[in-house]
């Protein structure tokens, strides 16, 4: 009997399925449309195609991983459960507060985020315990029981629970949790103390009511989609992505959803850090883009940057301090609304646009033949010629060009211009939103995108990677062979991982050793118990310790790599110089002679992931001189010319090739421009060099 480990990424366009065959080095993948109201469905759906069509028993598959957007989405829609907020007395209005600096101080009109909890569901109870832990004033747990009732009277399916400092001290939290879970056995609760132990109250407060506010939609629908693959007789443990790139079980996201709100960009990125490495690279721009939204990750070595806190739901985009503050361990990333199924459109002024808002699965864009109207960078794309009606998405769709040119030909009317140069306006344009981001993104890292190579990966990546790298000035792009289906397979190279943090508030000079060194092997003790219980070897697991530390006046931390422990007073020196170096990288130069103190400690457990070798050498019995080819628009050519599309799959490594060429796959298609030269690699990903572009 074989042995197969199954990948499923659930995107706001396409769900997309890797079947990976152990022994074998085989992948089968498939890439249908999400359903929306049922994400499970299209899951579902992809899994019983992929086992019926290649004759596998649900038996062999041996492991389980997946990954979505469906809370992320949920967040950003206000689309969660109805949730409640218990604070502390005084503290109600908090979270609504939040910092009293404005993402644009210019802008009189701007809009600070809706909170998860309107102010008619945020109660308060009476209790106090003092930044140091200590109890000021002991929880009225009498008043719970009223509270209780207005819950049940408003409906409420969540509760979140984020007293005064229950960082340094969780009693009153865990007290008040367990009364509330035995007056309401049905109600959700996240306690701040659990779900974000870390100073700061809004922050921790962003966090939890949005971890609660997607408890129970994770709930409902992990059970549901375990149970279903159990009936399907898939017995094998489903794993969850984190935001971090890494692995845990179910029973850790059902009580921390909100660890898996980038869970799919992730898994993107670590797709993209594995290809880097097979191809040799030190800088890679990973790109990935999909339905809805684009994602870039620099990734400088071996594995992407991991951010320790990020926004959900912006008002705008690129406007730090618009959106949610969540604090967890992510991949650090950005994603823009720009997707094959972001919406073009003549403004006010009759300028074109093209999104952030997005066709999504539901309509799509008018070429799906589902119900879409307004033409998409999707529908430019085929009109264009960059994408075929035959075989796209893997033949899941029947794709209908007549209405995709209807509709391009009704906007281009609109604006006075030709078709295809309107075509051309919308996919140009989608590439330049992707680039302004990218150069703030890469500037704000102190990167030159010269320097680095663009990996290329989701279902409309590659079709717009080639003209997004002259933009950036990139002279070399790989798109590896799945292109489509890349952070479906990400998943099953991703380990088990799991980050803790504490909090641990004291100056550096006068550090209790021991009591440092208790807390640390407490975080790691719970740290490995995760790991092993998603299966995975927990005692040969890799440790990193890490430190929130600041320099003694200073109103925020950098969150410093630290030298192994265990620590004792003779690891002064060796915690100070680790954060200078974190200081000098962030801001030149640390300021001389100021006491440096910690506010909290964390810790990152890292499992082996699971060795994923290719078999290269299957090939259709197809010839690469049985090239096809139709009319292309390409800006260098000012308009169609007949153009070489190439079968990826019939290509041999080493054999190179010019554009002007299409490279088609069942996931994806490359377009390649005049003068690129592209080949295949050894490692069979699709190695493409741009021409020098005369100023």
């Amino acid at each position: 009997m074989s042995s197969y480990a199954l990948g499923i990424d659930i995107g706001g366009t396409f769900t997309d399925v890797v079947l990976y065959d152990r022994e074998g080095g085989r992948r089968l993948t498939r890439k249908i449309l999400t359903t929306p109201g049922d994400p499970a469905a299209a899951v579902l759906d992809a899994v019983d195609q992929v086992l019926r069509d290649e004759a596998i028993a649900p038996g062999e598959i041996e492991r389980v991983v997946h990954a979505t957007t469906l809370f992320t989405n949920a967040l950003i829609e206000h689309k969660g459960a109805k949730t409640a907020l218990l604070t502390t007395e005084g503290f109600r209005d908090s979270l609504e507060i939040g910092r009293e600096r404005k993402f644009d101080l210019y802008d009189l009109a701007a809009k600070k985020p809706m909170p998860l909890v309107p102010r008619d569901l945020r109660f308060e109870v009476g209790e106090r315990i003092l930044a140091d832990g200590s109890v000021y004033r002991a929880l009225a747990t009498d008043a719970l029981t009223g509270i209780a009732e207005a819950l049940k009277a408003a409906e409420v399916t969540s509760l979140a629970i984020v007293f005064l400092h229950a960082y340094r001290n969780d009693s009153h939290e865990q007290a008040a949790g367990a009364r509330l879970a035995e007056l309401m056995p049905g109600l959700a609760i996240s306690l701040s103390s659990d779900v974000a132990p870390e100073i700061r109250e809004f922050e921790r407060a962003s966090t939890t009511a949005a971890n609660a506010y997607v408890k129970p939609l994770a709930r409902d629908y992990l059970d549901a989609l375990s149970s279903q693959l159990g009936n399907r007789k898939i017995t094998a443990s489903l794993l969850l992505m984190l935001s971090s790139g890494g692995l845990t079980h179910v029973g850790e996201v059902r009580r921390s959803p909100v660890q898996m709100l980038e869970s799919g960009p992730a898994a993107g990125a670590l797709a993209a850090a594995d290809i880097g490495r097979a191809e040799g690279l030190e800088n890679v721009l990973a790109f990935d883009m999909g339905g809805t939204t684009a994602k870039l990750c620099l990734i400088d070595g071996d594995e992407p940057a991991i951010a320790y806190r990020f926004e959900a739901a912006r008002e705008r985009r690129f406007a730090e301090g618009s959106g949610l503050p969540i604090r967890i361990s992510t991949v650090e990333l950005i994603e823009i609304g720009a997707g094959g199924g972001s919406i073009a459109r003549l403004d006010a002024l009759g300028l074109l646009k093209a999104g952030p808002d997005s066709a999504g699965a539901v309509p799509g864009p008018v070429a799906y033949g589902r119900g879409g109207e307004a033409p998409t960078v999707t529908d430019a794309d085929f009109a264009l010629g960059y994408l075929a009606a035959k075989g796209f998405a893997g033949g899941a769709i029947d794709v209908d060009l007549p209405a995709c040119h209807a509709a391009i030909g009704t906007l281009a009317d609109q604006a006075g211009l030709s078709a295809e140069k309107l075509a051309w306006g919308i996919y140009d344009l989608v590439n330049e939103n992707m680039a302004s981001a990218a150069r703030v993104h890469i500037a704000e890292k102190g990167r030159d995108p010269r320097k680095y190579t663009l990996v290329a990966t989701g279902g409309a990546g590659p079709v717009h990677a080639y003209y997004l790298a002259r933009k950036l000035g990139i002279k070399r792009i790989v798109c590896p062979r799945n292109a489509g289906v890349a952070s479906a397979f990400g998943l099953l190279l991703a380990p088990a991982r799991v980050d803790r943090t504490a909090a641990f508030a004291q100056p550096l000079d006068a550090l209790d050793w021991p009591a440092l060194e208790a807390a640390y092997q407490e975080l790691e003790a719970a740290a490995r118990q995760v790991i092993a219980d998603t299966g995975a070897d927990a005692d040969g697991a890799q440790v990193q310790r890490l430190a929130d530390m600041r320099n003694i006046g200073q109103g925020f931390e950098l969150v410093v790599t630290l030298p192994p422990g265990p620590y004792t007073a003779a690891s002064h020196a060796g915690l100070l110089e680790a954060y200078a170096q974190a200081y000098q990288v962030h801001f030149t130069r640390p300021p001389p002679n100021v006491p440096v103190a910690i506010a909290a400690i964390r810790v990152r457990l890292t499992a082996k992931g699971e060795a994923v070798i290719d078999d290269l050498t299957r090939r259709p019995e197809q010839s690469p001189a049985d090239q096809r080819q139709r009319q292309v628009y390409f800006p260098e050519t000012d308009g169609a010319v007949a153009t070489a599309i190439h079968d990826r799959a019939s290509m041999t490594a080493g054999e190179t090739f010019t554009g002007p060429a299409v490279v088609e796959e069942p996931e994806s298609t490359m377009v390649i421009g005049p003068g690129g030269r592209f080949h295949l690699s050894a490692s069979g990903n699709l190695i493409i060099d741009l021409p020098e572009v005369t100023p």
